[in-house]
């Protein structure tokens, strides 16, 4: 397998995107060919500094001039700069030279410019985000985390059978259990939007639907996926991701002030140790953007060499259990039955 790494991208781009990719060929052998999409001179003077060898088949250097900023406007910078290490990566992908995308850069720019150049599969309006997080069961995915924060509810409809095709192919969950975002578990909370989408989702065949679910249900509830707007959805994990690294600095800071709780922690390494793992985004790499046609993989934007590492897992992953295929069939299915519904009726 392929993939296209745009190697400019990110808060710490290309020092993290390099060292990701160096762990990314020494430990995923199905990992054929690695591209690294970026400034030529940048990047050859990177991969010289953390001793990529460039002689290795398996890597090579795809020049592409510009660098969209974190900041940027996302679809009309990607129009503008046309030779950008996202666009050029996407082509890559469009032209099928390569299987997978790979980006901690602008997400914006990066949802863009696959809905552009990738379009969406058949049946898909709009392409979602799934993020996972950690709960007592394993992973739960929320979906969309950012790419739609104008979803209608067809939209999540749409979501909640990609996310299921997403977590029985990739993670191995044979029935996944999906849920809507609402402000009350009853049926009926929630807003007009909510409440139409609930209507949707209890009439669509092959998910399985739980109904709604709060807040607190993403940790401590069984769920597979958890569906939102992405305006909601974005707000959801940035919160999580802020409140984790608030208790953890809150954490270390009563430890720090007492020689019996440092004594105690030290003891309690292992477990510090496991529940960083658990909970921190470089352990899942990147978030999949489900709907387009092409696998593509959108990272935090803080990431580490380890989380673009894993990021690069994910897009193998993805490909090798044909996501999008998964996807293709379980929108037929579902559309060839709404069709003998309305034939019958």
């Amino acid at each position: 397998m392929k993939v296209a790494l745009d190697a400019m991208g990110g808060d710490s781009a290309p020092a993290v995107n390099i060292g990701g990719a160096i762990d990314a060929l020494r430990y995923y052998p199905k990992l054929e060919h690695l591209y690294l999409v970026g400034v030529e001179e940048i990047l050859q003077e990177e991969c010289k500094r953390q001793g990529l060898d460039l002689n290795d088949p398996r890597v090579s250097i795809v020049h592409a001039p510009e660098v969209i900023g974190m900041a940027e406007p996302g679809a009309k910078t990607v129009r503008r700069k046309k030779l950008s290490s996202i666009g050029v990566a996407m082509d890559m992908v469009k032209d099928r030279r390569a299987d997978a995308f790979v980006s901690a850069g602008n997400t914006g720019a990066a949802v863009a410019a696959a809905t552009l150049k990738l379009r969406t599969l058949p049946g898909v309006d709009r392409a979602g985000i799934a993020s996972a997080i950690p709960n007592e069961y394993g992973i739960c995915h929320i979906l969309d985390a950012g790419a739609n924060p104008e979803a209608k509810p067809e939209h999540l409809v749409a979501y909640a059978v990609m996310g299921s095709a997403f977590a029985r192919g990739v993670l191995g969950v044979k029935q996944p259990k999906v849920g809507l975002m609402s402000n009350g578990e009853e049926d009926e909370k929630g807003t007009t939007f909510t409440k139409e989408t609930f209507k949707l989702l209890k009439k669509t065949p092959g998910i399985h639907f739980v109904g709604n679910v709060e807040g607190r249900d993403l940790f401590e509830t069984e769920l597979d996926i958890v569906l939102c707007d992405g305006f909601v959805g974005n707000i959801m994990l940035k919160t999580i991701e802020a409140t984790a690294k608030a208790v953890s600095k809150w954490l270390k800071t009563e430890i720090k002030g007492n020689p019996l709780r440092i004594a105690g922690a030290m003891l309690a390494q292992g477990a510090f140790k496991a529940l960083k793992e658990k909970s921190s985004y470089e352990t899942y790499g990147g978030s999949p953007l489900l709907g387009v046609n092409g696998v593509v993989i959108i990272a935090h934007g803080s990431s580490t060499a380890l989380a673009v590492r894993n990021a690069i897992r994910v897009s193998l992953e993805t490909v090798e259990k044909g996501v999008n295929p998964r996807i293709q069939e379980a929108l037929a299915a579902i559309a060839e039955q709404a069709a003998a519904e309305v034939e019958v009726g």
